[in-house]
């Protein structure tokens, strides 16, 4: 866990993450993820057009991102994480879309409890 949380910003990178990494989906989001060996992990959000306008997408980008703050505690170090929102994330509310991204995670070998 870290005290800032490093974006992906570049397009090059969400390309890199979205051809060599994994996915899992739920209702809300669609989740990407790959191992980046750089010891801290690096989080994106794609909030599409089809969405609403941009306020409405500034506003899931929001909720994102603060989801993904409250739950770094539960994620293990060294991932790239790309979050790419449905249509129907206009239709949760912040609790719903944090406990979809815990399931999320939960599903994946970021989560700290899956110590194997």
């Amino acid at each position: 866990m870290s005290n800032k949380i490093i974006k992906i910003k570049k397009s090059y990178e969400f390309k890199k993450v979205y051809s060599n990494g994994k996915s899992v989906a739920n209702q809300f989001v669609v989740m990407y993820y790959m191992e980046n060996n750089l010891g801290f992990n690096r989080v994106g959000y794609s909030v599409s057009k089809k969405i609403g306008k941009s306020v409405v997408r500034n506003r899931v980008r929001r909720l994102l991102h603060e989801s993904f703050r409250l739950l770094d505690i539960e994620i293990k170090t060294g991932f790239d994480i790309i979050f790419v929102a449905r249509g129907k994330i206009v239709e949760a509310d912040f609790h719903t879309l944090k406990n979809s991204m815990r399931k999320l995670i939960m599903k994946t070998p970021l989560y700290v409890g899956n110590e194997r």
